[in-house]
């Protein structure tokens, strides 16, 4: 099996309540038997620092921690990425089995 990048924006009052929503809306949508290509195979998730984003777009700046293999995302195993969009709006990106 192979794995996909995949971006999902999630709400929710903190990111970690942001994150179970995203999880289970996935879940929902695409089972629970694995290998979704989506963020229902995260069990986790890195914060990246508002500062390290800076103005950068958070979609933009999630493309680049790809490309560039950042090693805190760069894993179909490993946490997902997790960049503060606005208020209570959350983007988690990375790779996930596929």
């Amino acid at each position: 099996m192979g794995a996909h990048t995949f971006y999902t924006r999630a709400k929710g009052t903190d990111a970690e309540s942001a994150f179970r929503s995203a999880v289970k809306d996935a879940q929902y949508h695409h089972g629970h038997g694995g290998y979704t290509g989506t963020i229902a195979e995260k069990t986790s998730f890195t914060q990246i620092p508002d500062d390290e984003v800076g103005d950068v777009e958070p979609q933009e700046y999630a493309n680049q921690l790809i490309d560039e293999q950042d090693p805190r995302i760069d894993s179909k195993w490993g946490p997902a990425g997790c960049i503060h969009v606005e208020d209570d709006v959350y983007l988690f990106f990375g790779w996930a089995r596929a």
